[in-house]
């Protein structure tokens, strides 16, 4: 069963939830730019996942197969409770050094961008972790649990770290002891000094509390969230390339082929010293910290939110029919997704060129929907053309229409 597709429509009800929840308490934890790209990460990413997550799968299925220590039945509910837990201990290692080496960082620390802690954040997930993550969870395969196990409990996994990413619920008593709470996650996305690098567990913190690496929240040092080198950006694809683009700059600046090859590998945020010293990087000042902000005017907010709501359509349809389509028909869908998504980030960012970029989207959609229905991936394709024109017309005439802010983001 496909958990998160069923599990999308619940996601965004409590976002709505939340959002009351702000506006009856008097906070503001949602901004519409960071949204936006959080979700943007989050659309793409599971997208992209449709495509990649073969890999993982693959490659667990054959440790599995060929490596099996034991032979273990789905049908024993040990066999469940123990993957759950296994899983869980996988993951809190794939997390560690996700955060602790440079080349893992570059995938996870899309999740970490978002200097805003809400809902949203949970579903800001990378597109790249699928080179090595897999790695980490070959384990359980060689245990023996069987790939149908192992694909259900990371599923559940990942829905229960979703409720965790809120401001709205305080300290939990004796269940912060055991579980991953939204008290001791927020410490994790903190970029405080106190905070950093700890609270690793998805669904236990157990694994924290035994390793060494589990800090609480602290009513004297509020959780200040981002990260220590700001994205400073609403392009999602940006956001996933950012500091994989930093470590390919610094490997080809390195003078020693050793230091080249090792950077990728190194603890997060090692430079080579000839590098680091031709090349400094300052990092801003926490006591300082200014969240980063394009304006924009009500308008063009307003539009930026109503052209991404196809892409929400599209990305859930993709993912509840990914089984059924072939892989030319998701690689169109994720280069529609992609290019769109990062038009909308650069409409976000008021670009001067924005405007034109956004005309040839809007035109690009008519030959990505006669395709798209060649493909069949489009079975009510005359429905599906009246709303692209109908969809088409406003948007171009909310477009030209619409005023532009004249202060753009500069880089």
């Amino acid at each position: 069963m496909n958990y998160i597709f069923y599990a999308v429509p619940f996601f965004f009800l409590l976002i709505g939830l939340e959002l009351l929840a702000d506006r009856l308490r008097g906070m503001r934890n949602y901004r519409t730019a960071d949204t936006l790209n959080s979700l943007s990460a989050g659309v793409l990413s599971t997208t992209s996942g449709l495509l990649t997550k073969g890999l993982g799968l693959l490659t667990y299925s054959i440790a599995w197969q060929h490596l099996a220590l034991f032979d273990l039945s789905a049908q024993s509910l040990w066999v469940w409770l123990l993957a759950f837990v296994f899983y869980d201990f996988c993951y809190y290692w794939n997390h560690r050094l996700g955060h602790e080496r440079n080349v893992l960082w570059a995938a996870h620390s899309v999740h970490h961008q978002s200097e805003e802690y809400n809902l949203s954040t949970a579903l800001r997930q990378t597109s790249t972790g699928f080179l090595l993550g897999w790695i980490f969870y070959l384990p359980m395969a060689i245990v023996g649990v069987p790939p149908l196990v192992f694909l259900t409990v990371g599923a559940l996994n990942l829905l229960y770290q979703f409720w965790v990413h809120t401001r709205h619920v305080p300290k939990l008593g004796w269940f912060e002891w055991v579980f991953i709470t939204p008290s001791n996650h927020r410490v994790h996305h903190a970029q405080n000094p106190v905070y950093m690098d700890r609270n690793y567990g998805g669904v236990f913190i157990l694994w924290d509390r035994l390793f060494g690496t589990f800090q609480e929240e602290l009513i004297e040092d509020p959780v200040v969230f981002g990260v220590t080198t700001p994205l400073a950006s609403w392009n999602p694809l940006w956001a996933n390339l950012q500091f994989y683009v930093h470590l390919w700059h610094d490997a080809m600046r390195a003078e020693s082929r050793w230091d080249k090859l090792r950077i990728w590998f190194m603890r997060t945020g090692w430079r080579p010293a000839d590098v680091a010293a031709k090349y400094p990087q300052a990092k801003p000042d926490l006591g300082q910290f200014v969240k980063f902000e394009v304006p924009l005017g009500l308008g063009q907010t307003c539009y930026a939110v109503l052209q991404f709501v196809p892409y929400v359509a599209a990305g859930t349809y993709l993912l509840g029919r990914g089984a059924e389509l072939g892989s030319g028909t998701m690689w169109l869908g994720l280069a529609w997704m992609a290019f769109g998504l990062y038009v909308i980030g650069a409409w976000l960012e008021n670009r001067p060129w924005a405007c034109a970029l956004e005309l040839a989207r809007l035109l690009a959609n008519w030959p990505v929907l006669w395709l798209a229905m060649d493909l069949g991936l489009l079975p009510f394709g005359a429905v599906a053309a009246w709303l692209l024109l109908a969809y088409s017309l406003v948007s171009l005439a909310g477009l030209f229409g619409l005023p532009r802010r004249e202060t753009a983001l500069v880089l």
